[in-house]
């Protein structure tokens, strides 16, 4: 029985169906000119045009059967990529041809890193027991033989850049985990990488064209990084046990900064450029940069994130591309100075040139703050002393709680930290409360209020609390907002509570200070479903207190002085914008005066609080984008947070309606028409569009999220990859 060899489908399909031949097999070409039918006669003839004859293969001549496949080589050494010719056959395993290939160059080398890359399907063959046939590779198919780790710039969050190798057919979600562990830089699933917009450069190369000399950039190199295919990378800060290493001599804990960095090609290179802060832009640098005007401008900002399910190759980075390394889902886990150093700084970093460049809105009481902040810190990463992580006044958790044990089993007193979970404490006191209605001016009634579990009930006065109250609200999955003017004596909280159709706004007024840290202490857990008996309460009413200190304008009669020897532009420190708006002297006098508050923190605690501040701020963490929603004639914002989405007027700037995470009943992705469709508790659905950047972008951002929330410090850092990327990946 013969098996006939066709050189294109079409023929094929036209013999299964007119002359009912189950058996038609497939093959390549192996003759180029049109092939011609005659049914007339009861034999079925072939005819080339040109000259005329048929070809009939057995099928052991089928199998047997091979082509000539071309393959350029991409050699690290030589500048222009060279084609090698190969004959091959469909059941060539691609490791096989790899093998073939690496013959036929002779050129003695390690080839352990070299992969094929298929131009057409704009992907890599990884699977080297994968036969031709099984990938589909044919005569006409143009393969790449490339090395997989190539050159990258990365811009960091402090704006310096770094040039390291990087795998290019690794998915990025993996790639970014190997660039943190070279940077020593904690929990990578916070980060990812993002392709800057046009925009992000123009102001400034506008203004190179002025300028006489060219612009050099301080590039940190760190071409000898170790990879996934060298040598395995030191623990560091990966160490399951978190064990701080120890001086061998004097057993004194060995400096922290250097043993991050010891086996890693930073030690070679100025640590501190990463670890410690670095001297402030000029007001000038500051105005050249990329400043976003309007929401829709802020979209712009977070459309180019890449695909974290993709590899840098198959979404088109070219070798030693500049690309951005930043922190993109804003939930923190587990900030820890001793092994921190470097994700603190570069976190501080990316609030710093977001408050700057006013990615993000705050009042001017808060961007003076900032500026004292700043101004700390640059003076303390300025000064000759160097600053020791491993001095901490915090005791290590396990060795508190050994020393707790110690001091029980011998009988005598311990302070009092773990208090009875049984025993719930509660607030009660007098506040005034305020619901915003349409039409009504906005005036305050005064309630008597009990704040209990994750609940506040208020009263009419303290005589009815036994009864009924007015109104119960159930906090938990709140939002909560900081309404605060230090200077005004204006303590506020503004609470939006979750409804079936959005938020229902709430603002409490508290008398002082003292009372407003306690009750937004006691908001802030029972949003995240705590009560006042959890640990973190005592630390959370200090932080707010410490911040509202801050802010207190303390006399300036010291101020005057130190303007004259303030050795720094005051315009660096904040906004352009801001600057504008006062003499240079007056923002010296101001700055000078927040400083008052913040002169004795140490370096990291300095920028510890500085990071506090900025998550304080409304807007923290959201992730806007240009969408249309189904029904809707006209374009909105909507912006992405870890615990909520927000539909936004693109106008106004007003707030729509707000979605939370915790009563999504499920989300997924029409990827023909790229639509998100997402799912809540009763009965309420949205669709939309993405305008502005990929729908794949925000899809990810909902899964990352949500794979984010599942953390826990039990995990020992172990992520489960494979369920972030059922969360977050896509079915182009």
């Amino acid at each position: 029985m013969l098996n006939l060899i066709l050189s294109t489908g079409n023929p094929a399909e036209f013999l299964k169906k007119r002359l009912k031949w189950k058996k038609v097999l497939p093959c390549r070409t192996y003759w180029q000119a049109p092939v011609s039918f005659s049914l007339s006669d009861p034999c079925l003839t072939f005819c080339r045009q040109t000259p005329a004859f048929a070809t009939m293969l057995s099928s052991t001549d089928f199998a047997s059967a091979s082509w000539e496949l071309v393959v350029r080589v991409d050699h690290p050494n030589e500048e222009e990529q060279k084609d090698v010719t190969l004959r091959v056959a469909g059941d060539l395993h691609v490791g096989g041809l790899m093998l073939k290939l690496v013959e036929q160059i002779n050129i003695s080398q390690d080839w352990s890193d070299f992969a094929l890359w298929w131009e057409q399907k704009h992907c890599w063959l990884l699977k080297t027991h994968w036969t031709l046939d099984k990938y589909g590779v044919q005569a006409d198919a143009k393969l790449l033989f490339t090395p997989q780790h190539k050159m990258l710039r990365l811009r960091l969050p402090n704006v310096k850049t770094v040039r390291l190798r990087v795998s290019f057919s690794a998915v990025v979600f993996k790639a970014v985990s190997d660039i943190c562990k070279i940077l020593n830089i904690r929990r990578s699933e916070e980060l990812s990488l993002l392709k800057p917009s046009g925009d992000y450069f123009k102001k400034k190369k506008k203004k190179d064209k002025t300028n006489k000399e060219p612009i050099i950039e301080d590039i940190l190199n760190l071409e000898g990084s170790p990879t996934t295919s060298g040598p395995p990378v030191s623990p560091g800060l990966y160490s399951r046990t978190m064990t701080p290493t120890y001086d061998p001599i004097n057993g004194t804990p060995a400096s922290s900064t250097m043993t991050w960095f010891s086996d890693s090609p930073l030690t070679e290179q100025n640590c501190s450029i990463l670890a410690f802060s670095q001297p402030p832009q000029s007001p000038e640098a500051l105005a050249d940069m990329y400043q976003p005007r309007s929401l829709v401008d802020k979209t712009k900002l977070n459309a180019g994130w890449l695909d974290s399910s993709r590899s840098l190759m198959e979404q088109g980075i070219q070798e030693d591309e500049q690309l951005l390394l930043r922190f993109k889902y804003y939930t923190f886990f587990d900030l820890n100075p001793k092994y921190d150093a470097v994700r603190i700084n570069q976190l501080y970093e990316q609030a710093r040139w977001a408050i700057l460049l006013e990615e993000i809105d705050c009042t001017e009481e808060e961007m003076m703050i900032f500026a004292a902040l700043q101004y700390h810190i640059s003076k303390l990463s300025l000064s000759a002393e160097t600053q020791d992580f491993t001095h901490e006044s915090e005791v290590d958790e396990v060795e508190a709680a050994l020393s707790n044990l110690e001091v029980t089993l011998e009988g005598g007193k311990m302070d009092n930290t773990l208090e009875d979970i049984t025993d719930i404490p509660q607030l009660a006191d007098n506040l005034k409360l305020f619901r915003p209605k349409k039409l009504i001016l906005k005036a305050f009634k005064q309630y008597w209020f009990i704040f209990k579990d994750t609940s506040i009930a208020y009263f009419k006065n303290k005589e009815l609390e036994q009864g009924e109250p007015v109104e119960k609200l159930n906090l938990r999955g709140c939002e909560v907002v900081p309404d605060v003017n230090v200077a005004g004596r204006k303590f506020g909280i503004k609470l939006l509570i979750p409804v079936a159709d959005g938020m229902n706004e709430v603002y409490l007024r508290c008398d002082h200070e003292n009372q407003y840290a306690q009750w937004m202490a006691a908001c802030i857990l029972a949003s995240k479903g705590k009560t006042m008996a959890d640990s973190s309460y005592q630390p959370e009413v200090l932080n707010i207190l410490s911040f509202l200190r801050m802010k207190n304008r303390n006399s300036a009669s010291q101020v005057a002085s130190n303007i004259e020897t303030m050795d720094i532009n005051p315009e660096c420190f904040v906004s352009p914008r801001c600057a504008k708006k006062h003499k240079s002297k007056q923002l010296a006098a101001r700055i000078l005066e927040a400083h008052q508050n913040v002169a004795q923190m140490p370096l990291v605690e300095a920028k510890l609080r500085f990071i506090q501040a900025w998550q304080s701020l409304p807007e923290f963490g959201l992730t806007y984008y240009l969408v249309r929603f189904k029904g809707s004639k006209k374009d909105d914002i909507l912006g992405v947070s870890y615990n909520r989405l927000i539909r936004i007027d693109a106008t106004t700037g007003i707030p729509i309606t707000t979605w939370r995470f915790t009563n999504m009943k499920q989300w997924n992705v029409n990827w023909e028409i790229r639509q998100v469709a997402i799912e809540f508790d009763q009965n309420v659905s949205i669709a939309f569009t993405c305008l502005s950047a990929d729908c794949k972008i925000v899809h990810e951002y909902i899964g990352g999220y949500i794979f984010l929330s599942t953390r826990s410090k039990d995990q020992n850092e172990t992520l489960d990859e494979d369920l972030f990327h059922k969360l977050t990946g896509g079915q182009d």
